[in-house]
């Protein structure tokens, strides 16, 4: 989330178009903006899932605000409504050279509107303009979920210790798509973003021009998968990700989510890769303290604020 100044008055000719899909055109223009919004903030305002969901037609639970001034786009949000208990989540941002002008309170009150005023809204990088629209719009504080980095030059981590009887190979396109999915589901049944991942969002996934199946550790248990390690390397920054590292509940307190950790992470270093990076919510207290423990500490925090009502 993005914002700006909300004390000047908006030009009489701003309309917000609300879609359940985008074009092609209209999917590139609006990727454009975000990127030129990430150069003057810093970051994305709208999260990888949210610029996947841009692409590839509509998708259930979510639409796309699109902000026009003089036929111009200056503003986009997105709200995706697919949790069943949260209420709808939502991200936007305003062209830089337009902030200052009610824009980014236009587009918040839409959301807002749009989602029956039950809203959750993300705020990457939390910065204070972002706050300020929260706080215009009765947004209170919700969530924080923490970058988190460390220099993979000095990588120095003890061999990895794996539980009695797993062994630990790469991931082979279409043929685990279904054991990982449900593996991901079950390790991720507390969140709601990455606990709800479908085979589309897979394949998106997989579309990408990041996406190495060598870089994606899978554990396994008598033929059975327990976990997984699946990394990710942002080539234009040099930097690597711990992507994302799910453990089956049955298989956690084993020590397997830190041996997945460190063969990831050996793997981003023999690459060259000179930092790597993760998110993990401020409040998972143990898996802030794996990561730290793995020379980890924290860059920037993203914000969710979310609706009263």
């Amino acid at each position: 989330m993005t914002s700006d100044d909300t004390a000047r008055p908006a030009p009489i000719s701003r309309s917000i178009e609300t879609c359940s899909e985008l074009t092609p055109d209209q999917a590139g223009t609006v990727l454009a903006l975000i990127a030129e919004a990430a150069r003057t903030d810093g970051q994305p305002a709208v999260s990888e899932q949210g610029r996947l969901q841009l692409r590839g037609g509509a998708r259930p639970g979510v639409s796309h605000l699109l902000l026009t001034l003089g036929g111009e786009l200056v503003g986009y949000g997105q709200l995706e409504d697919t949790d069943p208990v949260e209420a709808p989540a939502a991200e936007l941002l305003v062209r830089p050279s337009h902030r200052g002008h009610g824009h980014g309170r236009a587009l918040g009150a839409a959301l807002l509107a749009a989602s029956g005023k039950r809203l959750r809204v993300w705020a990457h990088g939390g910065h204070p303009a972002a706050r300020h629209l929260a706080q215009v719009l009765g947004l209170a504080l919700f969530r924080e979920l923490r970058q988190l980095r460390r220099s993979l030059a000095d990588l120095e981590l003890p061999e990895p210790v794996l539980p009695e009887g797993v062994t630990v190979r790469t991931f082979v396109p279409g043929a685990d798509d279904a054991a990982w999915l449900a593996v991901n589901a079950a390790a991720f049944a507390h969140h709601p973003e990455q606990g709800s991942l479908t085979q589309r969002d897979l394949d998106d996934r997989k579309a990408e021009a990041w996406f190495d199946p060598q870089g994606f550790f899978l554990a396994e248990r008598a033929g059975e998968l327990i976990g997984f390690h699946w990394t990710k390397v942002h080539a234009e920054e040099q930097r690597g990700e711990v992507y994302v590292v799910g453990v089956l509940p049955g298989a956690q307190g084993g020590g397997l989510g830190k041996a997945l950790t460190t063969i990831g992470l050996r793997h981003l270093a023999r690459q060259g890769l000179p930092t790597a990076m993760l998110y993990v919510d401020a409040d998972n207290k143990a898996a802030v303290s794996v990561y730290e423990r793995l020379g980890f500490t924290t860059y920037e925090t993203d914000l969710m604020y979310r609706s009263e009502s």
